[in-house]
């Protein structure tokens, strides 16, 4: 599985907002921006900084996806 951050970025664009003034607005570094961007994992305190900075949920932000593979784990 993996995750995306489609809805975070079109609640920004809804908002009015770019990604450097979440950045800025949140505390977040750039690299954990830049992950967002490419939808790698953040830690979960990131999340709850976006959400609080937003008024959202979670679910307004990321979803869990299917990864390419069919969501097998070929590693255990």
């Amino acid at each position: 599985m993996d995750v995306c951050y489609n809805k975070l970025f079109k609640l920004l664009i809804d908002k009015g907002m770019k990604k450097t003034d979440l950045r800025l607005t949140t505390g977040i570094s750039p690299n954990t921006l830049t992950k967002l961007s490419n939808h790698d994992y953040v830690s979960m305190e990131v999340l709850v900084k976006i959400c609080r900075a937003l008024h959202c949920d979670v679910g307004d932000i990321m979803e869990v996806v299917a990864s390419p593979d069919n969501g097998t784990d070929k590693s255990v």
